[in-house]
Order: C-alpha cells, then sequence, then structure tokens
C-alpha cells in the first residue's frame, strides 16, 4: 500500500503481507478476521487475528474529524504517538502496549492486541469497578512522570525528546476543549436544559476561573514530563487475572505538568461515582471514590522508590522530592475539576452520564459541576485525596437527590 489511501479490512491482508514487520507478528497467508473496533473521531482502528490465533492491533490516523470532515487534522500525530509509546513502554512496559511497527508513508501504527481486556469504562458503567486499576495507573503515571523529568533524564536528552513530541495541534485542541470553551459560549457546549442556571453560575465564579485559567498557563508552559495526555477511563483496558491495566490511545501526549494525567483518572472516577449515585448504588459510589486516594498514594510510593536513582542529585536533596510531589498532588485535583467539567458543559460527552434516564442524569451532571467547582477551590484549604473525595461524595449524594 504506497498510494497513501485508508485501509480496509479488505485490504489489511495484503498491507501485513508488505511489511515484514508485522508478517512476523502474524501470517498474513492465514488470516482469520479484520474486525474495526474504532469508534472514535479520528482513526481508523483494526484488530486482526490469524488463524494460529496470534493477533494484532493497526491505526491509522485520519486526516479529520469523522465528526466534521470539514475540521483536518495533522497525522503526523501517529508518529508522536509510536515515539510516546515507546518512550512509555521503556520505562514501564506493564502498563501499555507493545509497539510493533510504525508507517510512516501511510500513518499507520501497529501495537499489541489487548482484546483479552476491557475497556475500564465500559466495566465501571457494568458494576464491575477493578479497583486495582487506580493503583496500577498511580504506579504507571509515576514511572513514566519520574522517568521524564529532569529526575529521570539528563536534560539534553530531555530537551530532544520534548522536541520530537511537540504536538501543537492536539495539545491546542485540549487547552481549547479542557480550559476555555466550558467557561465561555461556545458551538462546542451542549448540556441539559436544566442545568443552564449552574452552567451559568460556573461561568460567572470567579474563583474558579481564576484556578481554571492557572491551570490552564500551567499546561501551556510546564515541560515537567512526557504525558499520556488523555488518560481516562475509556483509554485504560483492564483484566482481572492478573490484575493487567494497559493505557492505550495516547496521541494527545505530550510534555506537560504530571498531575494532569493523574487528574484525568480523577475526573472520570467522579464521573463513575455520579452515575453509581444517580443509580441509587451508594455503597458502589463509594467504592469508587476511594479510588482518587489509591491512585495518589500509589503514585507517591512508587515515585519515592525511584528517588534515589535521580540523575543529577547534586541540587536536588530529598526537600525538593516533598515539594515536588506536594505540587503534583496539588495539581491533579484542579486538573480533575477542568477534565470533570468539560465532560458535562462541552465537547465529547462520556457514557457515564449520558446513558442515564434523563432526569437522573440532570442530578449526576449537576452533581459532578459542583464537586469540580469544590475539587478546583477547596484544595488549598485541604489538598488530601480523602478529604476531597469524601466532599465529593457528599456533594454528588446531594445533587442526586434534588
Amino acid at each position: 500500500m504506497t498510494d497513501h489511501k485508508l485501509l480496509t479490512p479488505e485490504a489489511v491482508p495484503a498491507y501485513l503481507a508488505a511489511t515484514p514487520a508485522l508478517a512476523a507478528v502474524v501470517d498474513p497467508e492465514a488470516i482469520a478476521s479484520v474486525a474495526e473496533i474504532g469508534d472514535g473521531n479520528m482513526n481508523l482502528v483494526f484488530v486482526v487475528k490469524d488463524e494460529r490465533g496470534r493477533g494484532l492491533v493497526l491505526k491509522q490516523s485520519l486526516p479529520h474529524a469523522r465528526s466534521d470532515p470539514g475540521w483536518p487534522i495533522t497525522r503526523d500525530r501517529s508518529r508522536r504517538e509510536a515515539v510516546l509509546l515507546t518512550e512509555h513502554f521503556r520505562l514501564d512496559s506493564e502498563h501499555v502496549p507493545a509497539v510493533y511497527s510504525y508507517d510512516a508513508d501511510n500513518h499507520v501504527l501497529a501495537i499489541e492486541d489487548l482484546s483479552d481486556h476491557r475497556v475500564w469504562r465500559g466495566e465501571l458503567i457494568a458494576g464491575r469497578v477493578h479497583d486495582y486499576a487506580a493503583e496500577e495507573l498511580g504506579r504507571y503515571v509515576a514511572r513514566t512522570g519520574f522517568g521524564t523529568s529532569v529526575f529521570g533524564m539528563h536534560v539534553p536528552d530531555k530537551r530532544q525528546l520534548v522536541s520530537s513530541t511537540v504536538n501543537a495541534e492536539l495539545t491546542e485542541i485540549t487547552e481549547d476543549l479542557v480550559f476555555t470553551e466550558p467557561y465561555i459560549e461556545h458551538e462546542h457546549n451542549s448540556f441539559l436544559p436544566g442545568l443552564a442556571p449552574d452552567v451559568a453560575a460556573l461561568r460567572a465564579d470567579r474563583r474558579l476561573i481564576r484556578e481554571i485559567g492557572l491551570a490552564k498557563i500551567a499546561f501551556i508552559d510546564n515541560t515537567q514530563s512526557l504525558l499520556h495526555g488523555d488518560l481516562h477511563t475509556g483509554s485504560v483496558f483492564v483484566r482481572a487475572e492478573g490484575r493487567s491495566v494497559r493505557a492505550f490511545d495516547p496521541e494527545f501526549g505530550a510534555f506537560g505538568p504530571t498531575g494532569f494525567d493523574l487528574g484525568a483518572v480523577w475526573a472520570n472516577l467522579v464521573l463513575a461515582a455520579a452515575r453509581a449515585e444517580a443509580l441509587g448504588e451508594q455503597s458502589r459510589a463509594d467504592q469508587i471514590l476511594r479510588l482518587p486516594a489509591v491512585l495518589l498514594d500509589a503514585f507517591e510510593e512508587e515515585y519515592r522508590r525511584l528517588w534515589p536513582s535521580r540523575v543529577d542529585p547534586r541540587v536536588y536533596p530529598d526537600e525538593v522530592l516533598e515539594d515536588v510531589l506536594a505540587s503534583i498532588k496539588l495539581d491533579s485535583a484542579v486538573y480533575a475539576a477542568a477534565k470533570a467539567i468539560r465532560r458535562i458543559i462541552g465537547f465529547a460527552k462520556v457514557a457515564d452520564i449520558e446513558t442515564l434516564e434523563p432526569e437522573a442524569r440532570e442530578g449526576a451532571a449537576r452533581g459532578v459541576l459542583r464537586a469540580a467547582r469544590a475539587l478546583a477551590v477547596e484544595r488549598h484549604d485541604d489538598p488530601s485525596p480523602v478529604a476531597l473525595s469524601l466532599l465529593t461524595g457528599q456533594i454528588l449524594a446531594e445533587s442526586a437527590r434534588r
């Protein structure tokens, strides 16, 4: 395939046969199935199996958003994703899929098949929490966050990696969708009519807007570590057997504040808890709201374990570690707030909320907005994830009962 066409299920076997690195992974002469599974907005995704049961995934970037062919998106994002996955795999092969090849001519990334896993969001919606996933993701963010920081890399090497993973177009989308559009009138926004007073109050809340504005500045300016960039429960595979957790689909990845990835997970746990509350599942909501603390505790434990291996300890004594950890954890709360608010007001809603009946959905969405506001503002009084999650639980429960 040399004419830069988009893949189809019918074209996949020939593509594999023409790509030696992939012919060694699956047998292109004995393909049993090719399933297109991508339901995202920017990619074609195929799961390929041969007759011996071996598999791989092909992900091809589209030149535009599926939802809006007039919205062009750089296809070079697949190259950056390959670089990011390779770097994250080097630091933590336990929590990311292996990369088999990257075809720059056709913007096709070939990665490990994880068909024996399930998407965490779907599992949460089905009532299967997989508590262990929060702990595993905490370790993942610690390993990649430390390993691509000034503590894990010599500065010239880090600067080269920052340069090779610049993701201007997609990070601008994050800046707009997460930090700007929900707080203004914008065509991407939509919400239930009953939420109009809540949205108006949120947009008029100067304390909240200040926190979001400062968080946006840090997201743009801070190259602390190489982020996954979109670490929500829909981009995490889980499998109870072996407590397997894999983060995938990091095409929004770039260097940024480490707390952004932690906050993304936290936000989606709030959304999952809001759903449980709306369904009257109080115990499950409580179970889910214990996970942000598990996430951050695991992150801190792993970061501390890695600290003695820092590449240049000359001016990084242990006191620096304490300040860095405190800052990352504080950041994670405001990024959780921004990511949660975006899912209620802005573009790209989540099934946790959208599949609720309208009456229950309004209470759940209102609870998320109010809980997010508390995460952004109240974190300065008590940054403990336990305290903030208790407050979140109270707000979600009250909103669900209204």
